[in-house]
């Protein structure tokens, strides 16, 4: 049976100011202790929340009687980003009236700095609605491709890391890292290449939990990537913010072999977030694009964020984003190579891939030889068409 703490005759004299509130709320805490789990997570959120938004540690008195506030990890991902998504998405569809698109789209580009100079379509009355505000194309001269380096930038945005993988491990930010295998999903057995990209073309529903297929005891995953002797694994990962230019292309010559979709949660991406939440890239929505170029594995990941729950592939009309339903730990899968077509997606350097609804995270993770090198700085802002790096 659940009981209440009281107070001892001792404890009474000690901050007389918070007697009586202390009293209460011990018999409100012993009362919460009672419930089950989740409707007691539901009746401690709101102080929660109070705890974290009041300035000067205003309920940290609280503490005094036991209660404990859940942490901000587990309190944002309890946030419902997924239906929020899904509600923005249907908002940007929505059709302006002429006279409400200057103030709106103007106040989107003050706010984040948006450069419209650069856009194939200056006019702000063009653009009927936010989501075509937000996929708007440029002008064909406002981002030259590099032709020198293997590697472009295939998006505008920041980097927020770069170099080697170690110990099949991948940093999201600067020491907060995330499981190579988790982030990608196993490969099928008897694969030769990874992902399955020599199979016939199939569609499943659901595959197995990201991790559960375990590799050969003497070789790792890392290494299962890797196909050409004396060749490294290599990873990117560039930020887009709400202002970037919110189309990505293809980063080099490459042939697209296969596609996974994992559903999963929406969190935000901003670095920020990215420091609290372990493995955050592998938690969120994401479309692994892997193939191989000419010095063997490549792979380009979109991953979805808050806002951004639809990823758009241009060449994969197969793909919807977000649904509604979804089975947490599940992913689709489905390949470009089929009898007909042997080769998969060729894709060249700079082409038009794929679009994000507002602003989210590019991942690439490649084999090269030992001698390739980034031409980077951690944190530094790219634009698409620059050089990443090159042998």
């Amino acid at each position: 049976m659940c009981q209440s703490n009281t107070l001892q005759g001792a404890d009474l004299h000690k901050g007389k100011w918070l007697q009586f509130p202390q009293l209460a709320l011990r018999r409100r805490l012993g009362q919460l202790s009672c419930m089950s789990g989740p409707a007691l997570k539901l009746r401690s959120w709101p102080l929660t929340i109070l705890y974290y938004l009041l300035p000067f540690g205003a309920l940290k008195p609280l503490s005094r009687v036991g209660w404990r506030p859940v942490s901000r990890v587990a309190l944002y991902k309890s946030v419902p980003t997924r239906l929020l998504s899904r509600a923005w998405g249907r908002l940007n569809q929505v059709e302006l009236p002429t006279w409400l698109r200057k103030p709106v789209y103007s106040l989107y580009i003050w706010t984040f700095g948006v450069n419209m100079k650069e856009a194939a379509v200056e006019d702000l009355d063009h653009y009927r609605n936010l989501s075509e505000f937000f996929s708007r194309k440029l002008k064909p001269q406002a981002r030259p491709v590099c032709g020198l380096h293997s590697v472009i930038s295939p998006s505008d945005g920041k980097i927020l890391n770069f170099g080697q993988v170690q110990n099949c491990e991948v940093e999201q930010v600067k020491g907060v890292t995330y499981s190579l295998e988790s982030f990608l999903g196993p490969r099928t057995p008897g694969d030769e290449l990874p992902f399955g990209s020599q199979e016939p073309a199939r569609e499943a529903g659901q595959g197995e939990p990201a991790g559960a297929a375990q590799a050969p005891a003497h070789c790792s995953f890392q290494n299962q990537l890797v196909t050409k002797e004396g060749n490294e694994l290599y990873h990117c990962v560039i930020y887009l913010a709400p202002g970037d230019y919110h189309c990505f292309h293809s980063p080099t010559d490459w042939r697209v072999a296969h596609r996974r979709h994992f559903p999963g949660s929406l969190m935000s991406v901003n670095p920020g977030i990215a420091r609290w939440i372990k493995e955050l890239f592998c938690h969120n929505e994401r479309v692994v694009l892997t193939g191989d170029w000419k010095h063997g594995f490549f792979s380009l990941t979109a991953v979805g964020a808050t806002n951004v729950g639809s990823i758009r592939i241009y060449f994969d009309r197969e793909l919807h984003t977000n649904s509604p339903m979804y089975s947490k730990g599940s992913y689709n899968d489905f390949s470009y190579i089929s009898h007909s077509n042997k080769e998969g997606i060729p894709m060249r350097k700079g082409e038009h891939l794929g679009e994000f609804n507002l602003g989210s995270t590019i991942v690439l993770i490649f084999e090269a030889p030992k001698d390739f090198n980034f031409h980077l700085k951690p944190g530094q802002k790219i634009r698409f068409g620059e050089a990443l790096g090159s042998l």
